[in-house]
């Protein structure tokens, strides 16, 4: 399977747990990346919030994030009125939520590591209760 092929899976995994919910919508962004217009990897709502999500999947416990993708999720998140977050999920694991400004910057890019995923991030469960 190609990586492409694992990040779009990896998407659809979190559309689906937000679906099963029974309170939260969610969509796939095809394209995104690659559209001239700041479009994060999944939209998903309710009727009280929006979350604009850059979903990232690692094998070796670390992402680094380009300065102009964190900045174009921030913009798409704020036009549209949603909150901007990165999940990430290492090696098939949960998925971690984390805040734009959780993000360790290293000067030329942002990264997280899965220990600040684990120190920072919320787990699926507390980023939907958050309502």
């Amino acid at each position: 399977m190609s990586l492409k092929s694992k990040g779009i899976s990896a998407e659809r995994e979190l559309i689906k747990m937000f679906w099963e919910t029974g309170h939260w919508a969610a969509h796939r962004v095809a394209g995104s990346g690659s559209s001239q217009y700041p479009s994060p990897d999944v939209i998903a709502g309710n009727a009280l919030r929006k979350l604009a999500v850059e979903c990232k999947s690692s094998r070796d416990g670390y992402v680094s994030l380009e300065r102009e993708d964190v900045q174009q999720l921030a913009d798409f998140a704020r036009v549209f009125g949603a909150e901007a977050w990165i999940a990430l999920r290492v090696r098939g694991g949960q998925w971690y939520f984390l805040m734009l400004e959780d993000l360790k910057d290293t000067g030329k890019h942002w990264a997280i590591s899965e220990e600040l995923a684990k120190r920072k991030g919320l787990v699926f469960g507390e980023l939907i209760e958050r309502d």
